[in-house]
Formats: structure tokens, sequence, C-alpha cells
């Protein structure tokens, strides 16, 4: 960011990508994980104050579990991501995991429509995390 904030326009939007992670109270065997997207989250809140004077807006998504191909790089088998997948399915309100395409929207909708919009963050999580 330090480097792209030289190149970015006034009146620009940043779009920062947590976790649910960073702010469910700590999963078990995640601990670096939930502790970097806490981080995040508050490196969007810090951001967005100080980089008012430049009207550039900084917003940060949280998604919840969401069906990526990452699941096939971490050595897991089909069984272990099917267990993920569904448990994930039984947490969420919504009763299923999030798609990439939901959070892509979530990130265009505060990166060109959210004008009035900084500092804040977008929980793409099913409901996970409010309700």
């Amino acid at each position: 960011m330090k480097h792209a904030l030289r190149l970015m326009p006034d009146g620009g939007a940043i779009i920062l990508t947590a976790s649910v992670a960073g702010a469910a109270g700590g999963l078990p065997g995640s601990t670096i994980y939930g502790a970097t997207k806490a981080a995040l989250r508050s490196f969007g809140r810090t951001f967005a104050k100080e980089l008012l004077p430049r009207r550039i807006r900084v917003n940060t998504i949280s998604p919840g579990p969401v069906v990526t191909p990452v699941l096939d790089k971490g050595g897991f088998t089909q069984a272990q991501k099917d267990a993920f997948i569904d448990g994930a399915k039984t947490r969420v309100p919504l009763g299923r995991t999030g798609t990439v395409e939901e959070v892509a929207a979530a990130a265009l909708y505060l990166a060109a429509d959210a004008t009035f919009t900084t500092g804040a963050e977008l929980f793409v999580d099913g409901g996970l995390i409010d309700l």
C-alpha cells in the first residue's frame, strides 16, 4: 500500500481483505491467521483516517467460509475438504458456503458504489458474525 499510494489518484478506493477469523474470537489451529486478519481490520480503520485529506476511501471485506482452490493446495484429502465444507454449512446461518463471485461483488460495491463509506468492514459471511 505504501508504494501504491504514490500512484493512486486522490478520491480513489482501497479494499483490504481480512476474514471472519479476525473477528470471531479465535479459531483453534489458526492463531497466526486470525491475528493477521485482525491486524488488517485495524489497518483499514487507521488508513481510512490517515487518507481522509486525499479523499481515498479505505474499507475492509471479511469473508466467511468460501470454497476456493486454496483447499486443493493444503494437502487435504477429499474427505477433509468435504468435512470442512459440511461443517461450515452447519455454522453459517444461511446454511451454505459463500462464492468467490459474492466476495467480488462486495468488493465492487465498496470500490464503485459506496462513495460515502470509509473505515468500514463488510462481512460477506452468510450471517456468521452478525447473527
